[in-house]
Protein backbone atom coordinates (compact mmCIF):
# COMPACT_ATOMS: atom_id res chain seq x y z
CA UNK A 1 0.00 0.00 0.00
CA UNK A 2 0.91 3.83 -0.47
CA UNK A 3 3.20 5.10 2.02
CA UNK A 4 3.42 9.37 2.23
CA UNK A 5 6.38 10.91 3.26
CA UNK A 6 6.95 15.16 3.92
CA UNK A 7 9.62 16.82 4.65
CA UNK A 8 9.24 20.47 6.17
CA UNK A 9 10.57 23.77 6.16
CA UNK A 10 9.13 27.14 7.03
CA UNK A 11 8.35 28.19 3.68
CA UNK A 12 7.83 24.91 1.58
CA UNK A 13 7.05 21.22 2.00
CA UNK A 14 7.60 18.07 -0.17
CA UNK A 15 5.38 15.47 -0.07
CA UNK A 16 6.23 12.16 -2.11
CA UNK A 17 3.79 9.30 -2.37
CA UNK A 18 5.64 6.28 -2.95
CA UNK A 19 3.43 3.56 -3.90
CA UNK A 20 3.72 -0.17 -5.35
CA UNK A 21 7.12 -0.75 -7.58
CA UNK A 22 8.23 2.74 -6.03
CA UNK A 23 6.54 4.55 -8.49
CA UNK A 24 6.38 8.37 -6.76
CA UNK A 25 4.12 11.56 -6.73
CA UNK A 26 5.74 14.60 -5.89
CA UNK A 27 3.47 17.71 -4.51
CA UNK A 28 4.63 20.90 -2.96
CA UNK A 29 2.77 22.65 -0.35
CA UNK A 30 3.98 25.61 1.37
CA UNK A 31 6.12 24.91 4.51
CA UNK A 32 4.56 24.08 8.04
CA UNK A 33 5.87 25.79 10.86
CA UNK A 34 4.41 24.45 14.18
CA UNK A 35 5.06 27.89 15.41
CA UNK A 36 3.25 30.03 12.81
CA UNK A 37 0.68 27.38 12.38
CA UNK A 38 -2.10 25.76 14.70
CA UNK A 39 -3.64 22.62 14.10
CA UNK A 40 -6.86 23.20 11.69
CA UNK A 41 -4.64 25.29 9.63
CA UNK A 42 -1.76 22.78 9.16
CA UNK A 43 -4.88 20.48 8.60
CA UNK A 44 -6.21 23.12 5.83
CA UNK A 45 -2.78 23.05 4.21
CA UNK A 46 -3.00 19.15 3.43
CA UNK A 47 -6.81 19.23 2.60
CA UNK A 48 -6.75 22.08 0.29
CA UNK A 49 -2.64 21.56 -1.65
CA UNK A 50 -1.95 18.25 -1.34
CA UNK A 51 -5.41 15.82 -1.28
CA UNK A 52 -6.60 17.27 -4.79
CA UNK A 53 -3.36 16.11 -6.34
CA UNK A 54 -3.19 12.38 -4.49
CA UNK A 55 -6.52 11.30 -5.91
CA UNK A 56 -7.13 9.63 -2.91
CA UNK A 57 -5.19 6.61 -2.72
CA UNK A 58 -5.52 4.90 0.74
CA UNK A 59 -2.50 5.65 2.64
CA UNK A 60 -1.11 3.03 5.23
CA UNK A 61 1.91 4.91 6.90
CA UNK A 62 2.38 8.94 7.03
CA UNK A 63 6.19 10.06 7.51
CA UNK A 64 6.55 13.56 8.70
CA UNK A 65 9.88 15.38 9.20
CA UNK A 66 10.08 18.89 9.75
CA UNK A 67 11.57 22.53 11.64
CA UNK A 68 10.83 22.60 15.32
CA UNK A 69 9.88 18.65 15.34
CA UNK A 70 12.38 18.39 18.51
CA UNK A 71 9.87 19.84 20.70
CA UNK A 72 7.14 17.66 21.83
CA UNK A 73 4.63 20.10 21.93
CA UNK A 74 4.95 20.77 17.85
CA UNK A 75 4.97 17.27 16.84
CA UNK A 76 1.77 16.60 18.86
CA UNK A 77 0.47 18.97 17.21
CA UNK A 78 1.36 17.98 13.32
CA UNK A 79 0.53 14.66 14.34
CA UNK A 80 -3.30 15.81 14.52
CA UNK A 81 -3.53 17.59 12.05
CA UNK A 82 -2.06 14.88 9.71
CA UNK A 83 -4.30 12.00 11.82
CA UNK A 84 -7.60 14.29 11.15
CA UNK A 85 -6.93 14.46 7.19
CA UNK A 86 -5.34 10.34 7.15
CA UNK A 87 -7.42 8.63 9.64
CA UNK A 88 -6.78 5.49 8.65
CA UNK A 89 -2.81 6.04 8.63
CA UNK A 90 -0.25 5.24 10.93
CA UNK A 91 1.82 8.88 11.57
CA UNK A 92 5.39 9.52 12.76
CA UNK A 93 6.63 12.96 12.95
CA UNK A 94 9.88 13.98 14.04
CA UNK A 95 12.71 16.17 13.24
CA UNK A 96 14.53 17.59 10.10
CA UNK A 97 18.15 16.08 11.85
CA UNK A 98 16.54 13.03 12.14
CA UNK A 99 15.20 13.42 7.98
CA UNK A 100 18.82 13.89 6.81
CA UNK A 101 20.70 11.15 9.23
CA UNK A 102 18.15 8.27 7.81
CA UNK A 103 18.31 9.71 4.35
CA UNK A 104 21.99 9.66 4.38
CA UNK A 105 22.98 6.84 6.41
CA UNK A 106 20.44 4.31 6.05
CA UNK A 107 20.92 1.98 9.09
CA UNK A 108 24.67 2.17 9.15
CA UNK A 109 26.44 4.24 11.89
CA UNK A 110 27.36 7.54 10.51
CA UNK A 111 27.66 11.16 10.94
CA UNK A 112 25.37 13.24 9.16
CA UNK A 113 25.42 17.32 8.28
CA UNK A 114 23.31 19.54 7.18
CA UNK A 115 24.60 22.45 4.98
CA UNK A 116 21.80 24.51 3.98
CA UNK A 117 20.51 27.95 5.25
CA UNK A 118 21.54 26.78 8.19
CA UNK A 119 23.82 24.13 10.00
CA UNK A 120 23.64 21.05 12.19
CA UNK A 121 25.02 17.93 12.54
CA UNK A 122 24.84 14.64 14.37
CA UNK A 123 26.86 11.26 14.79
CA UNK A 124 23.58 8.57 14.34
CA UNK A 125 24.27 4.67 14.87
CA UNK A 126 21.70 3.61 12.61
CA UNK A 127 18.65 3.65 14.71
CA UNK A 128 18.64 7.11 17.04
CA UNK A 129 20.62 10.49 17.00
CA UNK A 130 23.51 9.46 19.44
CA UNK A 131 24.82 12.76 20.30
CA UNK A 132 24.03 15.98 18.01
CA UNK A 133 26.73 19.40 18.23
CA UNK A 134 25.15 22.15 19.22
CA UNK A 135 23.46 24.87 16.63
CA UNK A 136 23.56 28.64 18.07
CA UNK A 137 21.60 29.67 14.98
CA UNK A 138 22.82 32.82 12.27
CA UNK A 139 24.06 34.70 15.02
CA UNK A 140 26.37 32.71 17.15
CA UNK A 141 26.76 29.71 14.77
CA UNK A 142 25.41 28.44 11.55
CA UNK A 143 29.53 27.86 10.35
CA UNK A 144 29.86 26.61 6.92
CA UNK A 145 25.62 27.82 6.11
CA UNK A 146 24.40 29.91 3.40
CA UNK A 147 23.46 32.35 6.56
CA UNK A 148 27.21 31.91 7.38
CA UNK A 149 28.56 32.59 3.86
CA UNK A 150 26.47 35.09 3.01
CA UNK A 151 27.45 37.01 5.73
CA UNK A 152 31.21 37.21 4.77
CA UNK A 153 29.83 38.00 0.87
CA UNK A 154 28.41 41.23 2.88
CA UNK A 155 31.35 41.61 5.00
CA UNK A 156 33.80 41.53 2.09
CA UNK A 157 31.44 43.84 0.41
CA UNK A 158 30.50 46.74 2.98
CA UNK A 159 34.18 46.85 4.26
CA UNK A 160 35.63 46.94 0.59
CA UNK A 161 37.51 43.56 0.79
CA UNK A 162 36.73 42.75 -2.44
CA UNK A 163 38.46 43.81 -5.71
CA UNK A 164 37.15 45.64 -8.08
CA UNK A 165 36.28 42.62 -10.33
CA UNK A 166 33.92 41.63 -7.29
CA UNK A 167 32.99 44.85 -6.05
CA UNK A 168 31.68 45.57 -9.55
CA UNK A 169 29.57 41.97 -10.27
CA UNK A 170 28.17 42.10 -6.84
CA UNK A 171 26.94 45.90 -7.68
CA UNK A 172 25.67 45.02 -11.11
CA UNK A 173 23.71 41.36 -9.46
CA UNK A 174 22.18 43.17 -6.25
CA UNK A 175 21.89 47.12 -6.62
CA UNK A 176 22.18 47.36 -2.97
CA UNK A 177 23.25 49.98 -0.66
CA UNK A 178 24.80 49.50 2.48
CA UNK A 179 21.70 51.14 3.89
CA UNK A 180 19.56 48.66 2.02
CA UNK A 181 21.57 45.30 3.44
CA UNK A 182 21.21 47.32 7.32
CA UNK A 183 17.50 47.45 6.93
CA UNK A 184 17.52 43.94 5.68
CA UNK A 185 19.51 42.22 8.37
CA UNK A 186 18.38 44.26 11.50
CA UNK A 187 14.83 45.25 10.90
CA UNK A 188 13.48 43.23 8.38
CA UNK A 189 11.84 39.57 9.04
CA UNK A 190 13.73 36.38 8.35
CA UNK A 191 17.36 38.00 8.10
CA UNK A 192 18.92 34.24 8.13
CA UNK A 193 17.36 33.54 4.57
CA UNK A 194 18.42 37.22 3.14
CA UNK A 195 21.71 36.70 4.33
CA UNK A 196 21.74 33.00 2.86
CA UNK A 197 20.62 34.29 -0.43
CA UNK A 198 23.88 35.99 -0.84
CA UNK A 199 25.57 32.71 -0.84
CA UNK A 200 24.45 32.26 -4.64
CA UNK A 201 27.58 35.15 -5.45
CA UNK A 202 29.93 32.47 -4.65
CA UNK A 203 28.82 29.73 -6.77
CA UNK A 204 28.82 32.28 -9.34
CA UNK A 205 32.22 33.35 -9.14
CA UNK A 206 33.95 30.41 -8.81
CA UNK A 207 37.97 30.40 -9.57
CA UNK A 208 38.52 33.90 -8.15
CA UNK A 209 40.71 33.58 -5.39
CA UNK A 210 38.64 35.68 -2.89
CA UNK A 211 35.92 33.27 -3.37
CA UNK A 212 37.26 30.08 -2.87
CA UNK A 213 38.64 31.86 0.27
CA UNK A 214 35.16 32.44 1.65
CA UNK A 215 33.89 29.11 0.70
CA UNK A 216 37.24 27.25 2.05
CA UNK A 217 37.17 28.97 5.10
CA UNK A 218 33.55 28.63 5.89
CA UNK A 219 33.40 24.80 5.11
CA UNK A 220 36.93 24.50 7.28
CA UNK A 221 34.94 26.39 10.26
CA UNK A 222 32.03 23.57 10.09
CA UNK A 223 34.85 20.51 9.86
CA UNK A 224 36.75 22.25 12.83
CA UNK A 225 34.23 23.61 15.32
CA UNK A 226 31.66 20.33 14.60
CA UNK A 227 33.01 17.45 13.28
CA UNK A 228 36.19 17.41 15.06
CA UNK A 229 34.27 17.66 18.18
CA UNK A 230 32.63 13.80 17.05
CA UNK A 231 35.06 10.90 17.72
CA UNK A 232 33.37 8.85 15.32
CA UNK A 233 34.08 11.29 12.56
CA UNK A 234 37.49 8.77 11.94
CA UNK A 235 35.54 5.13 12.32
CA UNK A 236 32.62 6.47 9.76
CA UNK A 237 31.51 7.94 6.57
CA UNK A 238 30.64 11.41 6.37
CA UNK A 239 27.61 12.52 4.90
CA UNK A 240 26.42 16.00 3.94
CA UNK A 241 22.70 17.40 2.93
CA UNK A 242 21.63 20.55 1.47
CA UNK A 243 22.40 23.04 -1.20
CA UNK A 244 25.14 24.69 0.10
CA UNK A 245 27.11 20.85 0.64
CA UNK A 246 25.93 20.11 -3.08
CA UNK A 247 26.89 23.18 -4.71
CA UNK A 248 30.67 22.83 -3.26
CA UNK A 249 30.93 19.34 -2.89
CA UNK A 250 34.38 19.93 -4.56
CA UNK A 251 35.28 21.45 -1.61
CA UNK A 252 34.04 19.05 1.18
CA UNK A 253 36.02 16.49 -0.82
CA UNK A 254 39.33 17.91 -0.56
CA UNK A 255 38.85 19.32 3.34
CA UNK A 256 37.72 15.39 4.43
CA UNK A 257 40.76 14.19 2.79
CA UNK A 258 43.11 17.26 4.34
CA UNK A 259 41.03 16.19 8.03
CA UNK A 260 41.65 12.57 7.18
CA UNK A 261 38.08 11.90 6.85
CA UNK A 262 36.06 9.42 4.74
CA UNK A 263 33.77 11.22 2.91
CA UNK A 264 30.16 9.14 2.20
CA UNK A 265 26.65 10.76 0.70
CA UNK A 266 26.42 14.23 -0.26
CA UNK A 267 22.39 14.87 -1.49
CA UNK A 268 21.04 17.76 -2.21
CA UNK A 269 17.79 17.49 0.06
CA UNK A 270 16.87 14.34 2.00
CA UNK A 271 13.57 13.25 -0.30
CA UNK A 272 15.61 10.70 -2.13
CA UNK A 273 17.13 8.92 0.62
CA UNK A 274 14.14 8.90 2.76
CA UNK A 275 12.46 6.83 -0.10
CA UNK A 276 14.96 4.13 -0.05
CA UNK A 277 14.72 4.47 3.69
CA UNK A 278 11.07 3.87 3.79
CA UNK A 279 11.18 1.76 1.36
CA UNK A 280 13.11 -0.87 3.33
CA UNK A 281 16.68 -0.69 1.18
CA UNK A 282 19.68 -0.05 3.16
CA UNK A 283 20.90 3.21 1.28
CA UNK A 284 24.69 3.28 2.37
CA UNK A 285 26.81 1.12 0.76
CA UNK A 286 30.14 2.73 2.09
CA UNK A 287 32.30 0.12 3.93
CA UNK A 288 33.21 1.45 7.23
CA UNK A 289 36.55 0.47 8.12
CA UNK A 290 36.93 1.53 12.06
CA UNK A 291 40.22 4.06 12.30
CA UNK A 292 42.12 5.54 15.13
CA UNK A 293 42.07 9.38 15.02
CA UNK A 294 45.84 10.61 13.76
Amino acid sequence: MPILIADSGATKCEWCLVGPGKRTTVVFTQGISPYFLNTPQIESIIRNELLPTLKKPRITDVYYYGTGCSNPANVKLIKAAIEHVFTEATVQVTHDLMAAARALCGRNKGIACILGTGSNSCYYDGKKIVQNSPGLGYVLGDEGSGAFLGKKVLQYYLYNTFDDELKYKFDIKYHSSATDILENVYRMPLPNRYLAGFALFLSENRGHYMVENIIEDGLNDFFFTHLCKYGESWKYPIHFTGGVAYAFKDVLTELSRSYELELGRILQNPMEGLIEFHSGKNVTSHKQPKRTKQ
